[in-house]
């Protein structure tokens, strides 16, 4: 039994009619509780802030700009999965990233970075030359609040141009490279402990590349001598070579014990198969940084069998191996300059959720001076090999590893931090 208004319903139709009463009262109560619900919920993330990638995405290192923009998209829709950033207000906005082609060219670069400066971009990422930075970061404001300089003002953050001390070059400029001078220092002292019968070595260079040049002349020349090890001879060669018999008929001439080869994947390749034809079999293969890559394994991985390289990137733990999955599902691979470009992506999530920007085009020079003070203000970051540690000139120091190309894999030779 129901009662109707102050009546007693007794009927079955009175009663059918009062349960359809009630059921209708339910229900509007519900979508008035839904639409309180949803108001009082924040707004979902409308706000998008942008990251701009930068670096030779096209041409003969074309494939280390391609990879770092593989690492920026992995990590931005990773950061987007997980509810994206925080902004002063409370509300969160997502990332989102634009990649330009500088095609390694200088003049094309600073074009590029002035027209980064111009859109909305937070931050720039890049780029992957070191010819490329140095007079790029030229054009950027050296001192910051310096009224008589300028210069462009807003966060460029490094990846990839590994040449030393270009940080040093403006207070908007950061780079997430690792020092080649203390990773070769210990790679040459680790390998007198090592290779003791091994005295002598011979250098072959990429010369018109800036950070090969300066990988043997100012890096791996140096560090081998301050190990004493005896320099017998060198040999130089361009980017865009394919003939290396002259070089390599040198370096067999010479016999040395090390032979460090100063060159990116294409050229290595290429010098590591005319010694295989010439039979040129030193005691220990040392080659440069960048050519830790799949690139070199995809162009010559008989050839390259042994050869040693010090890097700031192997897949060595699960945050790696996590990493490189997920760059591959972008199309990239990992390596320790793309992987500089993930974790470059990560930190800049932290610092945007710390130092409170407003994300409005209002607000953008004074959003991007509050990164660039946020990343002048770091000290330690979590990498993907342990932690970086930031320097107050912009540069970073980074845990290492030594690695040799074995089949389709790069493996573990020696972890120097235990």
């Amino acid at each position: 039994m129901v009662r109707m208004r102050d009546k007693i319903c007794t009927s079955p139709a009175c009663r059918i009619w009062r349960e359809v009463e009630e059921t209708m009262k339910l229900k509007n109560f519900a979508a008035a509780s839904i639409v309180t619900m949803m108001a009082a919920m924040p707004a979902l993330a409308e706000t998008t802030i942008k990251i701009a990638g930068f670096g030779a995405a096209s041409g003969v290192v074309g494939v280390f700009g391609k990879n770092s923009e593989a690492a920026i998209a992995a990590a931005v829709e990773q950061i987007n999965s997980e509810g994206g950033v925080t902004l002063a207000n409370g509300g969160s906005a997502l990332l989102e990233y634009e990649y330009y082609d500088d095609r390694c060219n200088a003049e094309e670069g600073i074009s590029v970075i002035r027209r980064i400066a111009t859109t909305n971009a937070l931050i720039a990422v890049g780029p992957t030359c070191s010819n490329v930075a140095e007079p790029l970061f030229g054009v950027m404001q050296a001192k910051v609040d310096d009224a008589s300089d300028t210069g462009l003002q807003m966060p460029i953050f490094t990846d990839v141009a590994i040449k030393g001390g270009l940080a040093g070059i403006s207070e908007w400029v950061f780079r997430n490279t690792p020092s080649e001078m203390t990773m070769y220092d210990a790679l040459f002292d680790w390998l007198r402990e090592t290779n003791g019968d091994a005295k002598t070595i011979y250098g072959g260079v990429e010369e018109d590349f800036a950070h090969s040049r300066y990988g043997w002349r100012t890096v791996m020349k140096a560090m081998s001598e301050k190990h004493g090890y005896e320099l017998v001879g060198e040999a130089e060669w361009l980017l865009n070579d394919t003939n290396f018999s002259n070089q390599v008929r040198a370096m067999r001439r010479a016999n040395a014990d090390v032979v460090a080869i100063s060159a990116h994947p294409f050229t290595t390749c290429g010098v590591l198969r005319e010694m295989a034809r010439q039979k040129v079999k030193p005691k220990v293969l040392i080659g440069l940084t960048s050519s830790s890559s799949l690139e070199t394994l995809q162009g010559c991985a008989n050839e390259a069998s042994g050869i040693i390289i010090p890097t700031s990137f192997a897949p060595v733990n699960d945050s790696a191996r996590a990493a490189a999955k997920a760059v591959d599902a972008k199309g990239g691979s990992l390596d320790l300059h793309s992987a500089s470009a993930w974790e470059i992506t990560l930190l800049l999530r932290d610092v945007i959720n710390s130092v409170g920007i407003e994300g409005k085009a209002e607000t953008l020079e004074a959003d991007r001076r509050k990164i660039r003070d946020g990343l002048a203000a770091l000290t330690e970051v979590e990498g993907l090999l342990g932690t970086n540690q930031r320097l107050s000139d912009g540069e970073a120091v980074k845990p290492f590893v030594f690695v040799h190309a074995m089949g389709d894999s790069w493996v573990l030779s020696h972890d120097p931090n235990g």
